[in-house]
C-alpha cells in the first residue's frame, strides 16, 4: 500500500490543523493506521493509532485529549485532527500502515513521505 500524508502547515499555539492520509494499491480497510512524529534531533516518536475496524485506538499520553484520530474506509483515509497544538508538538508527522498495531516504528510495514507541522507564534 501507498500512503500520502498531507495537511500540514504553519499554525498559532492553540490552533489546529488536520492532517490526512491517503492510501492507494492495496487492502486498505484491513489494515491498521498510525501516525508518528520525529521533531529534529529527536527519535521518531508514537502519536495515534487506529484499527481497520475502528474498534481499538491508542494515543500517545502527550496528546491525549487533544488529538483524535479517526477513518474513513470508503475515502481510504485516516485522519488526525489536532486541537489545542503546543510548540512541542511541532515535527514532521508521518502515517504508516500495517495488519498489526503497536507503539513501536519499527513494527510498521508501509509509510508515508511525511508532512510538517509547525507550532509558532
Amino acid at each position: 500500500v501507498q500512503l500520502q500524508a498531507s495537511g500540514g502547515g504553519l499554525v498559532q499555539p492553540g490552533g489546529s490543523l488536520r492532517l490526512s492520509c491517503a492510501a492507494s494499491g492495496g487492502t486498505f480497510s484491513t489494515l491498521s493506521v498510525g501516525w508518528f512524529r520525529q521533531a529534529p534531533g529527536k527519535e521518531r516518536e508514537f502519536v495515534a493509532a487506529i484499527s481497520w475496524t475502528a474498534a481499538n485506538i491508542y494515543y500517545a499520553d502527550s496528546v491525549q485529549g487533544r488529538f483524535t484520530i479517526s477513518r474513513d474506509n470508503a475515502k481510504t483515509t485516516v485522519y488526525l485532527q489536532m486541537d489545542s497544538l503546543k510548540p512541542e508538538d511541532t515535527a514532521v508527522y508521518y502515517c504508516a500502515a500495517d495488519l498489526g498495531i503497536s507503539r513501536t516504528a519499527s513494527m510498521w510495514g508501509s509509510w508515508g513521505q511525511g508532512t510538517l507541522v509547525t507550532v509558532s507564534s
